[in-house]
């Protein structure tokens, strides 16, 4: 992935940021900045910025001022927390407990970034979708299955770290693969909650996405990029990518019990 900006209209940028694990393999991540209905901007995620995409959005920002908000939706994706605190001092923080951890010396907003009071305040631009069935923070620290997804209605994007994914085309097979494939995070059967109905639970939950998401656009995914979609078209991916691991989430619900 290359760092990147792109404006998808109705008040969404995304931003594709570079993650090299090792210092070699670069799996990518990403952020975006919102236009807020009622006035200045929200950033979805921290990323450190630099170079012509800093200046593209400290123009947005009127020098960053306007960025008034930063919601980090990854329990798991705390690595640029305290570089985003400090790129926009007067922006409020929030964060899951996770990132509250990592980071006490930042100054964080009560409420979790996952709490009905935080969607209440950004209803009028983004709704948030917590999954069912599944660990939000897993006490495995490999389990990243859970994260906070954020839909921008005014674009019909959805901005998701880790809970859903897509496989990028070799290079060779584009010819007759020519768009990415839809996928739930591959650790999604380790992050099943103990309870009896956890599969039913997380089947009702990607099934309610599918209808919330019918005339989806846009589909940021945090380490494997983006891709359009024509209206429904997300949907059916989204149902079959489920029903492509459902065994195997039903075989780890068996043998905890």
């Amino acid at each position: 992935m290359t760092e990147a900006i792109h404006d998808f209209g109705q008040g969404f940028w995304t931003i594709r940021g570079d993650l090299k694990m090792g210092g070699v393999l670069n799996v990518g991540t990403q952020a975006a900045l919102i236009r807020l209905s009622d006035g200045g901007f929200a950033m979805l995620d921290s990323y450190p910025l630099t170079g012509a995409m800093r200046d593209r959005v400290i123009q947005l920002t009127d020098k960053g001022q306007e960025v008034r908000v930063v919601l980090n939706l990854h329990p798991y994706h705390t690595l640029h927390c305290a570089t985003i605190a400090r790129d926009f001092p007067n922006a409020k923080l929030y964060g899951s407990k996770r990132h509250w951890n990592k980071h006490p010396d930042l100054t964080w907003q009560p409420e979790p970034v996952e709490s009905p009071a935080v969607a209440a305040m950004f209803a009028d631009d983004l709704s948030f979708f917590m999954p069912a069935g599944i660990d939000y923070i897993s006490d495995n620290e490999s389990v990243h299955a859970g994260s906070l997804l954020a839909w921008h209605k005014a674009s019909r994007t959805l901005h998701v770290d880790d809970t859903i994914n897509l496989i990028p085309v070799p290079r060779l097979l584009k010819r007759f693969f020519p768009k990415p494939r839809v996928f739930l995070h591959p650790t999604m059967s380790k992050a099943l909650l103990p309870e009896t109905g956890a599969v039913r639970d997380l089947r009702n939950w990607v099934q309610d996405m599918a209808t919330q998401c019918q005339d989806l656009r846009h589909l940021c995914a945090a380490h494997s990029g983006l891709r359009s979609f024509q209206p429904g078209e997300f949907s059916q991916e989204l149902l079959a990518a489920f029903r492509r691991i459902e065994d195997k989430l039903n075989k780890a619900q068996a043998n905890r019990h």
